[in-house]
């Protein structure tokens, strides 16, 4: 259970992000939970100086095609600073649940390895659908808020570290 607001950042902490381009991949299923993610994953972006024009969106219909969708946004934008993949399993009573979170999981890791543009992760694997409420824009906050300042975060590291 999260025992933070996901919603709650210091802007004075965050890389200025002006000048940055952002993609975002989003899960066409449990399309309620992925779309409060991705609007709260928009509007951080937009609130810490990011260019709405600087901001691609591309859907895939679930979580597990989140690996490929990035991987082609990677190398079809080139000049982007970070991918985050946004997605939203829920526990059912088979293990296809495991199977897909974990597929996820490492899918991700593994564009972190091979490409010089992180993709942060923003994928809930929540036992129910109130807890992809909460996270979502619900009681705990949003999720998707968290995943843009890590985004923002993460390219400024990876600006800095280009010699």
């Amino acid at each position: 259970m999260a025992t933070t607001d996901l919603s709650v950042y210091n802007k004075a902490t965050i890389p200025n992000a002006k000048d940055f381009r952002f993609g975002i991949v989003v899960s066409e299923w449990n399309h309620d939970i992925t779309e409060g993610l991705f609007q709260g994953a928009f509007d951080t972006l937009l609130d810490c100086g990011v260019l709405k024009e600087n901001v691609v969106r591309w859907n895939v219909p679930g979580s597990f095609e989140l690996i490929y969708g990035c991987k082609k946004m990677q190398q079809s934008y080139d000049m982007l600073d970070a991918v985050i993949a946004v997605g939203s399993v829920i526990q059912g009573q088979t293990k296809h649940f495991d199977f897909v979170c974990d597929g996820v999981t490492q899918g991700i890791k593994d564009l972190n390895v091979q490409s010089d543009i992180p993709v942060i992760f923003c994928v809930l694997t929540d036992n129910t659908m109130q807890q992809a409420i909460d996270r979502s824009g619900g009681q705990h906050g949003n999720k998707g808020v968290e995943a843009a300042v890590a985004a923002i975060k993460m390219a400024q590291l990876r600006k800095d570290a280009k010699f």
